[in-house]
C-alpha cells in the first residue's frame, strides 16, 4: 500500500512538472534558447519516466469494452504522444546547444514547421488530456485539504471554470493559435513589450479552456447514460 502511494504520488509529481515545464516552453523568447533547450530536454527526460510509469496502460489497451469515453481518452493519448514525440524529434534537429553532437541537418525548415505545430497541438492536446483527469485532481486535492463535499462550492467552482473557459477561447482567437497549429502562418508572432505575466495569464486560460471542454464531454457522457 505504501509502495503504491509512492508510486502515486511520483506520478503526479512528473505529470505536474511536465505540465509546467510545456507551459514555460510556450514562452520561448522571453527565457532564450538555451533555457528552452534544457528545459525541453527536462521534458523528454519526463515524458519518458511518465510511459514508464504509466505501462500498465498500454497492456490494458485492447483488453474490455471501447465506450465513447474510452475512445475519446485513447485518441487524446496518441495524439498527445505523436505530438510529444514530434516536438522532441524537431527540437533536437533544430537544437544548438544541447544536442549539437548529433550529426543532423538539412532538414531545418521541415523541422522548424514540425516544431510549431507540435508545440501547440501538444500545448492544447496536454490540456484536454488533464481535463479528462481532473475529477480525480480536485478529488485528491479535496482530500488532502479535508475539504468535504459541498454543492455550494461546486457550483462556484463550475462557474469559476465556464469564465475562465470563456476567456481563454478569447484568448486562442486573440493569439492565432489556431493558425499556428495548422500552419497557416510560417511565423510564430510575440510581443516583446508584453508583460510575461498577462501572456502566461493568457496561455492558463487557453489550458483551462480546454480542460473544461474535456470536464463538459465526461459530464454530458454521464448524463446520456442516465
Amino acid at each position: 500500500m505504501i509502495v503504491m502511494k509512492r508510486q502515486t504520488a511520483i506520478k503526479i509529481i512528473i505529470d505536474i512538472l511536465m505540465t509546467l515545464a510545456l507551459l514555460f516552453l510556450m514562452g520561448y523568447p522571453f527565457w532564450g534558447e538555451r533555457a528552452h533547450e534544457w528545459i525541453g530536454t527536462g521534458l523528454f527526460v519526463l515524458f519518458i519516466l511518465h510511459h514508464i510509469l504509466n505501462k500498465q496502460w498500454y497492456s490494458k489497451l485492447c483488453k474490455g469494452k471501447y465506450p465513447l469515453v474510452r475512445c475519446f481518452t485513447i485518441i487524446i493519448n496518441i495524439l498527445l504522444m505523436l505530438a510529444m514525440l514530434g516536438l522532441m524529434v524537431s527540437g533536437i534537429i533544430l537544437s544548438n546547444h544541447v544536442f549539437t553532437f548529433v550529426p543532423l541537418s538539412g532538414m531545418i525548415s521541415v523541422a522548424r514547421t514540425m516544431h510549431m505545430t507540435s508545440s501547440y497541438g501538444g500545448y492544447l492536446l496536454m490540456s484536454l488530456h488533464l481535463g479528462l483527469h481532473w475529477g480525480m485532481i480536485l478529488s485528491m486535492i479535496r482530500k488532502h485539504l479535508h475539504l468535504e463535499k459541498s454543492t455550494m462550492r461546486q457550483h462556484l467552482f463550475s462557474i469559476i471554470g465556464l469564465l475562465v473557459a470563456l476567456y481563454g477561447l478569447y484568448a486562442l482567437i486573440q493569439r492565432n493559435i489556431l493558425d499556428y497549429l495548422f500552419i497557416r502562418t510560417a511565423f510564430v508572432f510575440f510581443d516583446f513589450n508584453e508583460p510575461i505575466f498577462l501572456f502566461y495569464m493568457d496561455y492558463l486560460a487557453i489550458m483551462g479552456t480546454f480542460i473544461f471542454l474535456s470536464c463538459f464531454y465526461l459530464v454530458l457522457s454521464d448524463y446520456k447514460k442516465r
